[in-house]
């Protein structure tokens, strides 16, 4: 197995590979994260102007 951190940090000697695809995939994960909260609070923004819009409609024809 390994002798210690630095055997383990290593990798074998394929850490740049190990440590890269890694950091990769969890750069990927936050990115999603916060494209998703984003998206998400346009989505609501859209649908309350939405949902104001035929009340607004409604008051004006009386």
């Amino acid at each position: 197995m390994w002798d210690g951190i630095g055997d383990f940090l290593a990798m074998g000697g394929y850490a740049l590979y190990v440590w890269g695809a890694f950091g990769m995939v969890a750069l990927g994960l936050l990115l999603e994260g916060i494209l998703v909260a984003r998206r998400r609070r346009q989505v609501r923004a859209r649908l309350q102007r939405q949902s104001r819009r035929p009340a607004a409609a409604r008051n004006q024809g009386e």
